[in-house]
């Protein structure tokens, strides 16, 4: 099954995350078929918090792609920032 969710990056204490559409059978941080946006959840000041194709993950969803729990709250607020 595909799923849309979240890859880490960053450093030690401070993390990043892709949004990113996997495989579910591969590694957290491995094998992704598309990026579709980034988390910065420890962004301050200029930085951007959440960067997210909205279009692009609901056309995955019409595929079929399930979301995580995480990820679907992260669509939901990029869906509220682009309105």
């Amino acid at each position: 099954m595909v799923k849309i969710r979240l890859a880490r990056a960053g450093a030690k204490g401070r993390p990043f995350f892709h949004v990113v559409v996997a495989d579910q059978r591969d590694k957290r941080d491995g094998r992704s078929i598309e990026r579709v946006g980034y988390y910065n959840p420890v962004a301050s000041g200029a930085e951007k918090r959440l960067e997210l194709d909205v279009a692009k993950v609901q056309a995955w969803v019409a595929k079929g792609a399930q979301l995580t729990d995480k990820v679907r709250a992260l669509v939901k607020e990029a869906s509220k920032q682009a309105a």
